[in-house]
């Protein structure tokens, strides 16, 4: 299950909040703040999803996230190649590479990441 970019948006701040109640969800966004109700609606929808759920003090909810972020993101990523790279990373790679304007320490680094990977894989 996927979220809205709305519903992202929101989840990036729990995540970084790792919890909250709507108070310091509110707090979290730029101004124009949206409204109470909006991101009352996103944690109800996000919760339904079972992205995240929430702790009962009185009439106050402190939300905090069932899924994390890296769990999130990998799937993400994993889907895209899947469906935009016929499931082959080297193609993904080679599209990352070429299309995003990667400066030369860039591509170093990125290498430098790939070569520790492989390093560990073969361990």
């Amino acid at each position: 299950m996927q979220l809205s970019k709305a519903e992202e948006q929101l989840m990036k701040y729990l995540w970084k909040l790792e919890k909250g109640f709507m108070k310091d969800l509110l707090d979290a966004f730029p101004e124009p703040k949206p409204a109470t109700t909006t991101v009352a609606t996103l944690l109800k929808r996000m919760k339904d999803k079972g992205f995240v759920d929430y702790t009962l003090y009185g009439k106050s909810r402190e939300y905090y996230p069932l899924v994390k972020k890296t769990d999130y993101f990998s799937k993400h990523v994993n889907g895209l190649i899947k469906n935009f790279f016929n499931d082959s990373a080297s193609q993904f790679a080679s599209f990352f590479t070429s299309e995003t304007n990667m400066s030369t320490s860039e591509l170093e680094e990125l290498k430098k990441i790939v070569d520790q990977q492989i390093k560990k894989q073969k361990k």
